[in-house]
């Protein structure tokens, strides 16, 4: 055999191993990893009420290597959820309100929600939320993504803090047990 009709066949058997290869791979780009995929809820919890409102509990750790951003929460234990945090009130005594701009969960990190500190606020519990019973909740994140579970209702009888709404039409600060409490006047 020559080196021609040689070369030419090596090509030829080349090509076609090439093109074979080529018809197993796939022309769709890989699917970007949603922030959902990398989130494991533990420990969770939700408040017993009977109405008003309560919160949740958990923690939201992250398996990934970036940062997620939780944005957004809902159940149907609630007709509205809002993710909430501890601050300074204007008269220095702690109150709850909406947190600007949801939770990030760093990186191989874990993000607590507990009594005190950030939490996952029901606004109008729908029915009572009896101690034994679970309750679902869903995490809505930056990306659009979501991840969905269940937490245990719990007899418990701290978090009792304030709540300072985001808008000032109330003159009520909302406890967590449904009660309202004059808001605080100017001064005090």
């Amino acid at each position: 055999m020559n080196l021609t009709r040689r070369t030419s066949t090596v090509l030829a058997a080349l090509s076609v191993t090439g093109l074979m290869l080529t018809g197993c791979s796939s022309t769709e780009p890989a699917a970007a990893a949603k922030e959902s995929d990398s989130v494991v809820v533990r420990e969770q919890w939700v408040k017993a009420a009977d109405s008003g409102m309560t919160a949740a509990f958990a923690e939201l750790q992250n398996t990934g290597d970036s940062n997620v951003h939780v944005v957004g929460a809902s159940s149907p234990a609630s007709s509205r959820m809002e993710l909430h945090e501890m601050a300074t009130g204007a008269d220095g005594a702690m109150v709850m309100r909406p947190k600007e701009g949801g939770f990030v969960i760093p990186a191989g990190g874990t993000h607590v929600l507990a009594a005190g500190g950030d939490h996952l606020m029901l606004m109008d519990v729908t029915s009572p939320l009896t101690p034994g019973a679970d309750a679902e909740f869903t995490l809505e994140f930056e990306d659009a993504s979501s991840t969905t579970f269940t937490a245990q209702v719990r007899d418990f009888s701290g978090a009792q803090e304030n709540y300072e709404p985001s808008t000032t039409d109330m003159d009520m600060d909302m406890n967590m047990d449904g009660s309202a409490t004059p808001a605080p006047t100017h001064g005090g």
